[in-house]
């Protein structure tokens, strides 16, 4: 597990390291938006300088982490929502970790994210000796460059000031492209140079050498008998069958017959069995790994019957997810839809997906299933930040108004700029009303281009076409919405 010793730092991931770190203090300390992507070009160029000098070369499920860490940077470009934008940041980083690590196993893919802490300390004391090494010996190298830097930015400044005193159009353009750099700043601007110049010095370490977790072994656990295993799972799936048999005698009987019977409202019943099916679903995961673990192997009868209990567990749990998702819907067709209700439904579905992936593997073998969950995590991660949870709320609930005329106004005061499209389409003074929440959240309309997401764009340019009438009373306008 243990890296090996890495090759000398290059001069070109030096100078990538340097970008970054500049790009982090001028850039991110506005927000989030189109400039992390920026931050992460010379970022992953430090990484490929230090991979090439270590002799490695990428490999196909390398470059799909990295070019889905990539797309998952688009996401704050994009959309204004708090969530899917942490869960696409975090979820990018997780994947350029495994990109920088190359993991093929489930230690690997499960620790591999994790990586990158373990490199800073390392990556800072190698990219200082590496800095150390060429200071010595090449300052007639390095200051003419220092020298030309000074020079062109000294002539930018003087013929910038002058153009932007010339015309006031040129002047607006260059306040809009660059930075915003202040003496006050200047703590949380050096901040985050450190933590730039820090997280690139770690990237390159961890490409040139990697830390090995391909290499922890899991020893498989004591296979039992045949009975032993095999006869509670067995029973599981017979319960399952059995629940399942139930669901699809409500599914044609009809759910008033069932109310009568239970005593719950529509709300209870679709709400409380939705839950419980999405822990189902969890513990399922859990069981089958377990079942692995200690599941008897001598010989192909045992792998046949392995292979087949699984299997109808696995099918068995695909029809409860498709019924926990079918409680959701019902329960959003009565009370409307909510970022939680959306989010969840996010999850079971993507437990299916797993689901799925664990039974084409029993069926064609699974070295490449811990490569193929983390892929498909990272790619629901980025559905559902493309998406957005607030805009599908937004949309879902006012089509709910256009057929029922039931909303819950106050529910979309704290919706990000995602949902403005969708409310500018409610007649006054409901428009007003909804949209109202997410003009103040805004900001200021000076923010500069690369700390802006295309939504708070699109969002401004619908408040200022139709401006939202202030004098419009909200309180105790649709409450519909059963939340959370």
């Amino acid at each position: 597990m243990q890296p090996g010793t890495p090759a000398p730092i290059r001069t070109a991931t030096l100078w990538s390291v340097l970008a970054t770190a500049l790009l982090s203090a001028l850039l991110l300390g506005d927000g989030l938006g189109l400039n992390l992507l920026i931050v992460a070009v010379p970022a992953a160029l430090a990484a490929h300088f230090a991979a090439q000098a270590a002799g490695r070369r990428p490999r196909p499920w390398t470059l799909v982490w990295a070019l889905g860490g990539i797309a998952l940077l688009a996401v704050p470009a994009l959309r204004d929502a708090g969530l899917p934008t942490f869960l696409a940041v975090v979820s990018a980083l997780a994947l350029g970790s495994l990109a920088l690590h190359g993991c093929r196993t489930w230690p690997g893919v499960v620790f591999g994210p994790l990586g990158l802490l373990g490199s800073l300390g390392p990556g800072a004391v190698w990219g200082w000796h590496g800095l150390r090494a060429r200071a010595g010996g090449s300052r007639g190298r390095v200051m003419p460059v220092v020298r030309a830097v000074a020079v062109a930015a000294v002539l930018l400044i003087v013929f910038g000031t002058l153009f932007a005193n010339a015309d006031a159009a040129f002047a607006d353009l260059l306040g809009q492209l660059s930075p915003d750099v202040s003496v006050g700043d200047g703590p949380w601007q050096f901040l985050l140079f450190a933590v730039g110049l820090t997280g690139a010095l770690a990237a390159a370490h961890t490409a040139a050498a990697p830390l090995r977790w391909d290499r922890i072994t899991v020893s498989p656990g004591r296979a039992r008998g045949r009975i032993e295993w095999a006869l509670p799972l067995i029973v599981l799936n017979l319960l399952f069958a059995a629940f399942i048999a139930i669901q699809l005698a409500v599914l044609f009987g009809g759910y008033d017959k069932v109310l009568r019977e239970t005593g719950l409202t529509y709300a209870e019943y679709a709400r409380q069995g939705f839950w419980q099916l999405l822990w189902a679903t969890l513990l399922v995961l859990l069981v089958i790994g377990l079942a692995r673990r200690w599941a008897p192997r001598d010989g192909a009868h045992d792998a046949t019957l392995v292979r087949a209990v699984l299997g109808v567990l696995c099918a068995l749990t695909l029809v409860v997810v498709a019924a926990a998702l079918r409680r959701m819907d019902l329960y959003v067709d009565a009370y409307g839809l909510t970022r939680l209700r959306v989010s969840v439904a996010a999850m079971e579905l993507w437990l299916g997906v797993v689901i799925v992936l664990i039974l084409v593997a029993g069926a064609v073998g699974g070295r490449w299933l811990p490569r193929a969950v983390a892929a498909s995590a990272g790619a629901a991660v980025l559905a559902f930040g493309l998406i957005s949870p607030d805009a599908l709320v937004a949309e879902r609930n006012v089509q709910r108004y256009e057929r029922s005329h039931k909303i819950d106004i106050e529910y979309f005061q704290d919706l990000s700029a995602d949902a403005a499209p969708a409310l500018d389409r409610l007649p006054e003074p409901l428009r007003s009303c909804a949209l109202a929440g997410i003009d103040r959240n805004l900001g200021d309309a000076s923010e500069p281009w690369y700390a802006t997401s295309w939504s708070e764009s699109r969002a401004r340019e619908i408040v200022a076409k139709r401006e939202i009438d202030a004098t419009s009373a909200c309180y105790g306008l649709g409450r519909e919405l059963d939340r959370p």
